[in-house]
């Protein structure tokens, strides 16, 4: 039926399954003369058995998606994967959505496909608004394609950032229509960023005729990222939303899905991508839904949505123990940001200190950010970088509960992080008490004079 399975398959079910599909490649028929140049020919066992033997990969040289005759297995892989995927992406909240493709690139690059492919619809276009996000391979993406990203500053409100509507618009006004490229709007990110208004962009886009294309990097895994692309289709226009595959479903670094509504355009992105591609990171994925079932998919997302309620009430109380604070993010559903007003004023080297202190203590993922910090990317200078904004109003550390996260990362991660915050804490009153008998010294050579 070409859905993901309720129930997950065993393992030896699914080691199975790949040898059937392994045995319709031609490198593996018995008596098979190869004469070409690429015969799926591999000289390590160890390498083969890695890969379970579909060598051939997935695509023909001028399209992704096309059914190579003598690797029937492999592109029944590669059919039977997208299937899956475009399942689960219905299951997870974008129910609407037509068709979708695993690319063997990661986000960033799968951004720049979508970019290229656009170009051919609107030759004139060479600009992309981008509501801005402090996160390098989204920016690197467009510029890779040969764009120009045309960056609008997020809006502060009560402690979150969000999008600026109205300079969204001011600037496609300002450019022409028939200038620009695309909207390329975010879901998930770091707070106090939160996703894109996706509702209001998708209808601007409409609007004006722009196609919109949507970074959904971590998206899949919460449903309110999901339900904006959803409901951001349904009354205006999406064209693309991209998500990765290690952030999502748990494999390794190296693919992406390419989704969107209208089932013609995902071709044509499909079928830009040049020559024939790896098959690693849809044997991944499929593996993996394969074992889990939609039953075990969802009890994933159960899991995650129930660890960042947990996460958010356990953080806050950290917060007010050092007398800091949550900052009140409610948009964002999967980052948190506490913030590090009191270490900032302590000592303006204690921010970052407080993330190497983290990481030499095996906390991973989670980011200090210091106020003013400035990088330039690809010539393009961004103030309070990591922030998504110019000055936002203080310090802060960021947090995420991703899908797989437990609660014993989340209970270790937090005494790990007390224990850092109160070294500090003891440092800053050990030097004012030095401080205060160096004080007071000076005041009693001074009666004295």
């Amino acid at each position: 039926k070409g859905k993901c399975p309720e129930d997950g398959w065993d393992e030896s079910t699914i080691e199975l399954f790949l040898h059937e599909l392994a045995i319709m490649d031609s490198n593996n028929f018995l008596g098979n003369c190869g004469v070409g140049e690429r015969e799926g020919r591999v000289v390590s066992g160890l390498v083969a058995r890695r890969h379970y033997r579909l060598i051939h990969g997935i695509g023909r040289s001028g399209d992704i998606s096309a059914v190579q005759p003598k690797a029937a297995g492999s592109s029944l892989l590669n059919k039977l994967t997208n299937s899956v995927v475009l399942d689960v992406i219905k299951l997870a909240g974008v129910r609407t959505a037509t068709s979708c493709f695993v690319v063997p690139m990661a986000t960033g690059m799968s951004l720049t496909l979508c970019f290229l492919t656009l170009r051919h619809k609107r030759p004139k276009a060479k600009y992309i608004i981008w509501p801005r996000i402090d996160q390098k391979s989204c920016f690197k993406s467009m510029i890779t394609a040969g764009f120009e990203p045309v960056v609008i500053e997020n809006v502060l409100e009560g402690d979150e950032l969000r999008t600026d509507l109205k300079a969204v618009e001011d600037k496609i006004k300002a450019l022409g229509a028939e200038n620009i490229l695309c909207v390329h709007s975010t879901t998930s990110c770091f707070a106090p960023r939160v996703p894109d208004r996706l509702e209001e962009l998708a209808v601007i886009c409409a609007n004006y005729d722009i196609p919109h294309i949507v970074n959904n990097a971590y998206g899949v895994q919460s449903s309110k990222c999901m339900h904006l692309i959803q409901q951001g289709a349904r009354v205006g226009r999406i064209d693309a939303f991209v998500q990765s595959l290690d952030k999502n479903f748990m494999v390794p670094v190296g693919g992406a899905i390419i989704a969107g509504f209208n089932e013609s355009f995902i071709q044509e992105i499909s079928k830009m991508y040049p020559g024939r591609a790896s098959a690693s990171p849809s044997l991944d994925v499929l593996i993996t839904l394969l074992s889990l079932g939609t039953s075990g998919y969802k009890k994933l997302l159960k899991e995650r949505k129930e660890m960042f309620s947990y996460l958010s009430s356990e953080l806050k109380k950290l917060a007010d123990n050092h007398k800091e604070r949550l900052l009140d993010t409610p948009h964002n559903p999967i980052s948190l940001a506490m913030s590090l007003k009191n270490l900032d004023e302590t000592n303006d080297a204690a921010v970052t200190q407080l993330g190497s202190m983290l990481f030499t203590r095996q906390v991973s993922g989670a980011r200090v950010v210091p106020c003013g910090s400035v990088q330039t990317v690809n010539n393009y200078t961004f103030k309070g970088f990591m922030s998504h904004a110019n000055d936002y109003p203080c310090a802060y550390l960021n947090a995420a509960s991703a899908i797989g996260i437990k609660k014993q990362d989340v209970d270790v991660f937090l005494k790990r992080l007390d224990k850092c915050l109160k070294t500090f804490r003891k440092e800053a009153n050990q030097e004012k008490s030095i401080n205060g008998i160096s004080d007071s010294n000076t005041a009693t050579e001074q009666l004295e004079d």
